[in-house]
């Protein structure tokens, strides 16, 4: 019997994550490195010589763990988002991949990575409620989606807002937490919560889940729940209510920068954009009026991976 293997890659605009599974499911490795890719962007929308480098840098290391674990190109896919949709020399970026790894990166819109996204985080709270609404905080990008809470989700509505925490952290000037720019960034979110809000008619969709995902909402159960440090894996699946976050996210807005770099939960890396985040996250959750949210580890590379092997299986009947 052929042991097959799966792998999915994302790359977002500020970390690069790979997850690698066997037919099965069972995870066989998962990656999550920090290239950075839009640092350094937002002034002249393009990807810096040196985040140029960086994702190079991880694309040869992934090329050698899928080749470790012997996954086939057919069954692995790899996909970028807001950093390389919105970048001058995104394309420019692509190509050198392929050059020098031979993966072949796609760049999607955010309706596409909104479905990957549920796909993934529907895990822990699938037929748990008649609708679920996942929002996925990236680096360049917000995500927010309502959907049916089912094993085959339909979308009802989906919303991209084009802030993310890597691009809002340069762009509103909130590597420390400033209340005139945070309400600034807030605005900005609330144009598209304003559309989402209408548009999805959350009063017609009662029995609601939300699900949250990216390192955000996981560092913010890690830190609620006293882990003493930053532990993705341990917080995957745990709840989080609106006044435990709404007395966590207060923390963090009054520490410096340099007070961010040294807290277990936050760290130097993620200094410097965490409080943009912070601001992200909170808006939204407000706007939901949510009461209580699950943090997920599942997201898009988690979909991505699980589509691959349902169609292999499909494919051999």
């Amino acid at each position: 019997m052929i042991n097959r293997t799966y792998a999915g890659i994302d790359l977002g605009s500020n970390s690069c994550k790979l997850l690698i599974c066997d037919e099965t499911g069972r995870r066989l490795c998962t990656e999550n490195t920090q290239t950075r890719l839009a640092e350094g962007m937002y002034k002249e929308n393009k990807i810096t010589p040196e985040a140029f480098e960086r994702g190079l840098e991880c694309f040869f290391k992934y090329r050698q763990l899928l080749d470790k674990y012997n996954v086939e190109p057919k069954n692995m896919r790899a996909i970028t988002t807001a950093a390389c949709r919105m970048a001058q020399n995104g394309k420019e970026f692509v190509k050198k991949v392929y050059d020098e790894s031979h993966i072949n990166l796609e760049i999607i819109d955010g309706l596409e990575e909104a479905e990957l996204n549920l796909k993934g985080a529907m895990e822990h709270v699938l037929g748990k409620s008649k609708y679920v609404i996942v929002y996925d905080l990236g680096g360049g990008s917000t995500e927010v989606t309502l959907a049916t809470n089912e094993e085959k989700p339909k979308i009802i509505y989906s919303v991209s807002i084009p802030w993310g925490a890597r691009n809002s952290s340069e762009a509103f000037d909130l590597v420390e937490y400033d209340q005139a720019n945070a309400q600034k960034l807030a605005k900005e979110v609330d144009k598209y919560m304003d559309d989402f809000l209408a548009k999805a008619e959350l009063d017609k969709h009662q029995d609601i889940c939300f699900v949250a995902t990216s390192s955000t909402p996981l560092r913010l159960v890690s830190m609620i729940n006293g882990f003493g440090n930053y532990n993705r894996d341990r917080a995957d699946g745990l709840k989080m209510t609106k006044d435990a976050m709404e007395e966590a996210i207060d923390k963090i807005l009054s520490l410096s920068r340099k007070e961010l770099a040294v807290n277990p939960y936050v760290g130097d890396k993620r200094s410097y954009i965490f409080i943009a985040a912070c601001v992200i996250f909170r808006q939204i959750y407000r706007r939901l009026g949510l009461l209580e949210v699950t943090a997920s580890l599942k997201s898009a590379k988690d979909g991505i991976v699980a589509e691959l092997i349902e169609r292999d299986k499909a494919k051999r009947g």
